[in-house]
């Protein structure tokens, strides 16, 4: 059996897993969905108080009250760089670090994974970050009827102190195996990454960047091949 922590990435919370771990449970493993403070049914948390940390904090603590070892760490999207920041601490309890169409750190020991020089679009406040049409169709083209309606029914705005947190890792970064999960359709140019060669096995999937939606089957198969 394989435990599966799994970290959503922006705009997400646990319930994007929804699809995901029934299958890995009907295979005998173990999934353990985490919402990050202020996303999901943790929306009412969302306020300027919070950072970077307070995410990190989010999956440490599930980590520990729930007696978890020896499990594999997956990260989608932004979260990339949490469960890179979770992993650089408790580096003995994670057999495999699993990024899903995810923010790939750099082997580096300087802070890294600020995002907001990019031109967000935000609400009002200028704080939050709404899923938007336009990000939908540069990322997420195959997101489309019931899926769509599904999704975009639950999203919550993405937290502008989670786009700018960066986050830095130790030499303990060195001694985690690294996984990684790469969308057609994701936003990513997938050929460039692989030219790079990824210090650790993947796959790739004929997606978008949402693939626990729209193709939980591929990415059921996919995430157990590589734990």
């Amino acid at each position: 059996m394989t435990t599966f922590v799994l970290v959503p990435g922006a705009w997400l919370g646990g319930w994007v897993w929804g699809r995901i771990t029934p299958m890995l449970e009907k295979r005998g493993h173990k999934a353990v969905p985490v919402t990050l403070t202020g996303m999901g049914e943790r929306v009412h948390l969302a306020s300027h108080g919070i950072g970077i940390d307070t995410a990190i904090q989010d999956v440490l603590k599930v980590i520990e009250y729930n007696d978890l070892d020896d499990f594999v760490l997956v990260g989608h999207s932004f979260a990339g760089k949490v469960v890179a920041a979770v992993a650089d601490r408790v580096p003995e309890k994670v057999t495999a670090l699993l990024f899903l169409d995810a923010y790939r750190p750099a082997n580096v020991r300087t802070p890294q994974g600020d995002f907001s020089a990019e031109p967000w679009p935000t609400l009002a406040d200028g704080w939050r970050i709404p899923l938007t049409d336009e990000i939908l169709g540069s990322i997420g083209k195959d997101l489309q009827g019931a899926n769509r309606e599904w999704m975009m029914s639950k999203v919550t705005p993405w937290l502008m102190v989670y786009v700018a947190g960066p986050v830095t890792l130790s030499e303990r970064w060195n001694s985690v195996k690294k996984a990684y999960v790469l969308c057609t359709g994701g936003g990513d140019d997938v050929q460039a990454i692989l030219k790079q060669k990824l210090d650790g096995e993947y796959r790739v999937i004929d997606s978008g960047h949402w693939p626990m939606v729209t193709k939980p089957a591929e990415t059921v198969q996919a995430m157990l091949e590589l734990a």
